[in-house]
């Protein structure tokens, strides 16, 4: 059974940091590509950083370009999200993704397959 747990959601003060991460478990296969989405209360599901695994090519949000950084673990199997210089807009549910085949890229939230149950982030100002 493939499942996804993300983990590392906390509550910081603006300025701070939180590493969060997603094993990923199930598969037979090799991945193709895993990312981060969020979604905070009244607001769309916002793709945040996406790696693709076969060559670790990354793509970011402008929103987070130069404070996030996707890597993931050497068994391919574990995506981290380092997140710097919090403010309270990045406040939101995060969630893992997976997807076992290519497609279009920056991937869109439908082309993956597998998510988390979402890990929550807070920032207080």
């Amino acid at each position: 059974q493939v499942q996804l747990v993300e983990s590392g959601g906390d509550s910081v003060q603006s300025g701070g940091s939180l590493r969060l991460s997603c094993a990923a478990s199930g598969y037979t296969g090799r991945l193709n590509s895993m990312g981060w989405f969020r979604q905070a209360p009244g607001k769309e599901r916002e793709g945040v950083a996406h790696i693709f695994l076969g060559s670790d090519v990354t793509y970011y949000a402008d929103s987070v370009k130069g404070r996030f950084t996707i890597s993931h673990g050497n068994g391919k199997n574990t995506v981290y999200l380092q997140m710097n210089k919090l403010t309270s807009e990045d406040t939101a549910m995060y969630y893992c993704a997976a997807r076992r085949y290519g497609g279009s890229w920056p991937p869109r939230d439908g082309d993956y397959a597998d998510w988390g149950q979402g890990t929550q982030v807070t920032v207080s100002s």
